[in-house]
């Protein structure tokens, strides 16, 4: 969240930044921001704070960020296309390399740079363009198959958009995020 934040202040040319302002922003103690910066370094400067900028750049280091990461994503719905087209990847150093699908009637089709590949390129893939991270939005019922052909295939880090748990290896990290938990979860807080 510290890294989310600190390229928000860049895209308003924003150079320096007090614990305080963070913490302002980010709904957080300063002390605790200080702390946090201090334990991977000295970073900041007491009265004026610290150099947006060279804290993106330490921060992507500390975080491994500063490295190209190549994705696929499966599932070329409405959600997959609009993640695929989503242009914030490219700044973080993170490219949707390929995009997979079962429908015939979506194989071939262009979606920016990219064209949709029948689900069985998946494995051809991954090795050919070293994928380290899938990205899931196809129905729930075939999330965890398309999980276990990622793992198999070699890919490291799974984001998963389908409302379902999946079961992976430990050495596989996954995140999951469910639209529609998060909203009822949202819809519950605002019940006056």
């Amino acid at each position: 969240m510290y890294l989310r934040c600190l390229q928000l202040l860049q895209e308003l040319n924003i150079r320096t930044v007090s614990s305080y302002e963070l913490g302002q922003k980010l709904d957080m103690n300063p002390a605790q921001i200080r702390k946090d910066l201090a334990y991977f370094g000295e970073f900041g400067r007491k009265g004026i704070g610290y150099e947006v900028d060279y804290l993106v750049e330490k921060i992507k280091q500390i975080l491994k960020l500063d490295r190209h990461v190549n994705v696929a994503l499966v599932g070329a719905g409405h959600l997959g296309i609009a993640l695929s087209n989503y242009n914030r990847y490219t700044k973080e150093k993170l490219s949707i390399v390929s995009i997979f699908d079962a429908d015939p009637e979506k194989i071939g089709t262009e979606v920016g740079s990219l064209t949709i590949q029948h689900i069985d390129e998946l494995e051809r893939a991954v090795q050919e363009h070293d994928i380290r991270i899938g990205i899931i939005t196809v129905p729930a019922p075939y999330a965890q198959g398309v999980a276990d052909r990622l793992v198999q295939a070699g890919v490291k880090g799974i984001l998963n958009f389908a409302p379902v748990s999946l079961l992976v290896p430990p050495d596989v990290h996954l995140r999951s995020a469910d639209v529609t938990t998060e909203l009822h979860a949202l819809a519950y807080y605002i019940q006056e």
